[in-house]
């Protein structure tokens, strides 16, 4: 094995220290970790602990497997350790728990699966050599392909302790916990790089239920909503919308499917304050939820026209329709969710004063993906938007990044050309319905055509999109049956794993998550407020940004001389981003910084800094005010204490 590289994973998220709480007695506040100044110590509970009123008594209540749980004391009892432990960092204690019964916590990375759709499942080793020796095989499969059938075969295979649910879990709905307890980064054989990953993992027991996906799946059904610009010169591609939609209407009622598929709208424009004869920004014309057939969609979608005037700007508000479509449609009865944004111009930064949302591709391709839906981008490239077409074309290609299968669904028009542009919406409009249709009549053939071996041979627009399309529906359908049949994480606990699948090794089995409690979001935020202010000064002055950076980092509680002791200080030096962030295992334009660099890049690099930093801090106010997704990990703790499965790649 090649180029390996220890991997810094000790990320103690554990706690953050608030000002507010740092008068409390000695004896309230957890032990810290070792060489920390404000990360407390914590620790995972294994099966079996029982938690006792004093240290040394093995008589006490079994505890569920997986709290997480601060440390405030040890002693020795009994020819055994013990830790006095609390269900959060604010003084509250429960009892006494066996050391050897729990696991330490250095880190709040926690990891999700990525919907299995396009790989094999994941499998969790028993050793780390297993992996080791995958990886540094010239031909992996001859070392997996036997594992496998031997799982597939007799439930278990030598060395295997467990492997992936068949279906995927989403950690929106079955919460688990898959800690990182340490790892190492390696160069596979053929040239990718991976993690291999030391990790635990419990989810609570549940009774296995028969499997019957045919008769699962008939309920499987799929939304589709249109949003759309409305803006002016769209009209002919608004009315060819209608058209598609009322054609597969057509069919849908000819196959009695009217209850299986459902399609929506939702126009677009632009800041209807900067324009107030544009009349809206945005406007749900047809709910999914509330349209009854055919004629009831055409019926509600008959005054969509394009605008009378010009907005003010080339670029339309296409964020803000498809933040619309994301939060204002109740997407939860449907098992298949598509979005599909027609657009013939860019779409308006959220870094920008006209933004309706404050936000930007990559944080809403996030929401989107929360929600489970899939947005295609059909981006008509008309003569009139050549100069914008470059730019578009990046912002629609990172929205319609579908995360779950590596799939990309991006269309372009070439010229904007009608018929081209109304045979692709009548093509994925029908692949839905047929996916829709396969899965309600039972055919076992559903979503083959995805593992299809590839011939060599460039796909058409069509063919990419037909690929696509089948390889989303069968994410949908996994999603789909995960949730019906209560799907959970393994019943394991320590193992290794791999967090990029073991022979396409380009795809990821895994995604990291940080959890980060009310406060430490709300301190992030701060902190990232403050960096974007000083960033903001730098465009002027370099140095004055730094200047502005030691006071951040005296506000922080650091030390703000290093810049004195070190020529050419990184931002992560000054401690700005407190101690939970500096070892994140991952390099961010924050965190390696430095003023030299700054100083070299030109206005358009610096202006690129400044907005993404903006996105994100926009992104965590939404965080703050998602009330569903904050967890409680662990019993009776204090409701600051709850996290938030914060996407590593949203982290500054």
């Amino acid at each position: 094995m090649r180029n390996r590289h220890l991997l810094q994973l000790a990320l103690p998220l554990c706690s953050l220290l608030f000002s507010g709480y740092a008068t409390a007695a000695e004896s309230d506040k957890p032990l810290l970790q070792e060489g920390k100044k404000t990360l407390y110590q914590r620790v995972l509970t294994t099966p079996g602990c029982k938690l006792g009123q004093a240290a040394g008594d093995d008589k006490g209540e079994l505890q569920p497997a997986f709290s997480s749980l601060y440390v405030y004391q040890k002693a020795e009892a009994n020819g055994q350790s013990w830790v006095q432990v609390g269900p959060d960092s604010y003084g509250k204690t429960i009892g006494w728990l066996p050391q050897s019964c729990t696991v330490d916590w250095k880190m709040q990375l926690t990891l999700a699966f990525t919907n299995p759709a396009n790989r094999d499942r994941l499998l969790f080793f028993k050793e780390k050599k297993s992996l080791d020796d995958i990886f540094s095989a010239p031909d992996p499969v001859s070392l997996v392909a036997p594992l496998r059938a031997k799982m597939k075969r007799d439930g278990h295979a030598d060395g295997v302790l467990a492997q992936e649910p068949e279906y995927f879990v989403d950690l929106q709905k079955q919460f688990y916990l898959l800690p990182i307890l340490s790892g190492e980064e390696v160069m596979t054989e053929n040239g990718f790089y991976t993690r291999l990953l030391n990790v635990a993992s419990v989810s609570k027991a549940s009774a296995e239920k028969p499997k019957d996906d045919v008769n699962q799946l008939k309920g499987f059904n799929a939304s589709v909503v249109f949003v759309i610009d409305s803006t002016i010169s769209m009209g002919p591609y608004i009315e060819r919308t209608k058209e598609a939609v009322n054609k597969i209407y057509a069919r849908i009622k000819q196959e009695h499917l009217q209850e299986q598929v459902k399609f929506g709208l939702i126009s677009y424009r632009s800041n209807n304050k900067a324009v107030p004869g544009l009349e809206y920004r945005t406007k749900i014309y047809a709910d999914p939820n509330q349209v009854k057939d055919g004629e009831d969609f055409l019926k509600k979608v008959a005054d969509l026209k394009e605008a009378k005037v010009s907005s003010s700007l080339f670029d339309e508000d296409a964020y803000a329709g498809v933040l619309s479509a994301i939060d204002d449609i109740d997407w939860s009865p449907f098992g298949a969710r598509y979005m599909v944004l027609i657009t013939d111009a860019g779409a308006i930064d959220g870094s920008n004063k006209l933004s309706g949302t404050g936000l930007d591709a990559r944080q809403l391709r996030l929401e989107a993906g929360n929600r489970g839906i899939a947005i295609y981008t059909m981006h008509l490239k008309t003569p009139g938007g050549k100069d914008d077409h470059v730019k578009a074309e990046s912002q629609y290609r990172d929205l319609s990044n579908f995360d779950s299968t590596q799939s990309n669904l991006y269309q372009a028009v070439d010229a904007g050309d009608l018929k081209t542009f109304g045979q692709q919406v009548d093509t994925l409009a029908s692949a839905i319905t047929e996916q829709v249709k396969a899965a309600y009549i039972g055919d076992p053939a559903i979503g083959s055509a995805i593992y299809a071996k590839e011939d060599g041979k460039k796909l058409t627009p069509e063919q990419k999109l037909l690929q696509d399309t089948a390889l989303i529906g069968h994410a949908m359908q996994l999603a789909y049956l995960g949730k019906k049949n209560d799907t959970q994480a393994p019943l394991v606990f320590k193992a290794w794993i791999s967090d990029r699948d073991l022979i396409k090794q380009n795809l990821p089995t895994t995604d990291v998550r940080v959890l980060l409690t009310k406060g430490q979001l709300s301190d992030l935020s701060d902190v990232v407020s403050q960096i974007l202010q000083a960033a903001n000064e730098g465009i002027i002055s370099p140095t004055k940004m730094f200047e502005r950076l030691r006071t951040v980092a005296a506000t922080m509680g650091a030390d703000p001389n290093q810049l004195k002791q070190k020529e050419n200080a990184r931002i992560n030096d000054l401690g700005v981003l407190g101690e939970y962030i500096a070892d994140l295992p991952y390099r961010s334009d924050v965190l390696n910084l430095d003023e030299e660099t700054w100083k070299r890049w030109d206005g358009l690099s610096q202006e690129k800094f400044i907005r993404t930093l903006s996105a994100k801090l926009r992104h965590y106010q939404k965080y703050n005010a998602d009330v569903d997704r904050w967890v409680e990990l662990a019993k009776g703790s204090d409701p600051r204490d709850r996290v938030y499965p914060v996407p590593l790649e949203m982290m500054p």
